[in-house]
């Protein structure tokens, strides 16, 4: 999530009082998770385990909740709980704003667009040309539909990211400032779920087909051209390369690729990272024809076992 305009180290410090190390007019333009942080960003890091990837990153600020070496050229802030800070920092900048309208005055919608009866469009939402919105579809803040897009009834764009940080009280929950976008000639079934980005963009790529009673979780990445057939669940932080099928009641952990053109069958529990221009079946995950060679010679196994 970027900045409208450029902050400096003393006003975030100022902001969510916490102690500094480096020049408190060194420039942030933004905050973001460690996966798409760039120059300029705040990361957050609240374990000693994950220290070392936080101030390897590309982010220039790093919130953390211990003092340690400062590496060159970047800047940190001390807390003693990054990410109710961070959460923090996300609730100044990317306020919550109630909509008290159907379609929100700041929405832009592109000619030739329909949209259906108890269509709900928020703040800033941005949709191209030759759309179609039907009934009682949610389409959050920010969000950004691009042209010849359709999405059927009862779907919701831009929900927070399933996100939470366990403590002794409870669950506490990380606010979500990104955003869902939807490149030209994607087509959404009934009734699916597709959050938003944590602090970047949960993104369906051009031509990209899914069927009724999806979900894919926050940030993300769906290339073009890939078809998703119904009841399928996709995890946070997961790339799909182009021209992916997923057959039904598939599942994916998040945080895994899975290669261009590759082809996972129904039921399939996408466990790890899978090569494309192969297709798989099975949980754990496998290439379908050793998952179909394993089966056939677990029956001849169980056929001898019944034989003695």
């Amino acid at each position: 999530m970027k900045f409208k305009t450029v902050k400096t180290l003393f006003e975030i410090a100022t902001l969510i009082d916490a102690e500094f190390l480096g020049d408190k007019d060194f420039k942030i333009s933004g905050i973001n998770e460690i996966h798409v942080v760039e120059p300029g960003d705040i990361v957050f890091v609240d374990h000693p385990k994950y220290y070392g990837k936080a101030l390897e990153s590309a982010a220039t600020t790093i919130l953390i909740n211990k003092e340690v070496k400062c590496p060159e050229g970047k800047t940190l802030l001390i807390s003693d709980d990054p990410f109710r800070d961070f959460n923090k920092i996300i609730k100044y900048y990317n306020p919550f704003i109630s909509s008290k309208v159907n379609i929100a005055i700041s929405a832009i919608i592109g000619e030739g667009t329909t949209v259906q009866p108890n269509v709900f469009i928020g703040n800033n939402v941005r949709i191209g040309k030759n759309c179609l919105i039907h009934p009682n579809v949610t389409i959050y803040d920010n969000s950004v539909i691009g042209d010849n897009v359709v999405i059927h009834a009862n779907t919701v764009l831009g929900a927070d990211a399933f996100y939470y940080k366990k403590r002794l009280e409870g669950f506490d929950q990380l606010i979500s400032g990104g955003r869902v976008i939807l490149k030209d000639n994607v087509h959404i079934g009934a009734s699916c779920t597709i959050d938003k980005g944590v602090t970047g963009d949960t993104t369906i790529g051009q031509g990209t087909k899914i069927d009724n009673q999806v979900h894919v979780g926050h940030d993300t990445k769906i290339g073009n051209k890939c078809l998703i057939a119904s009841q399928t669940g996709i995890a946070g932080c997961v790339i799909i390369e182009d021209e992916v099928t997923l057959w039904g009641q598939v599942g994916t952990n998040s945080g895994i690729t899975i290669g261009k053109g590759a082809v996972i069958l129904g039921q399939t529990g996408v466990t790890k990272s899978v090569p494309g221009g192969k297709t798989y079946f099975g949980t754990p995950i496998s290439e379908s024809r050793e998952k179909l060679k394993e089966l056939a010679h677990l029956k001849r196994l169980i056929k001898q076992e019944k034989k003695r």
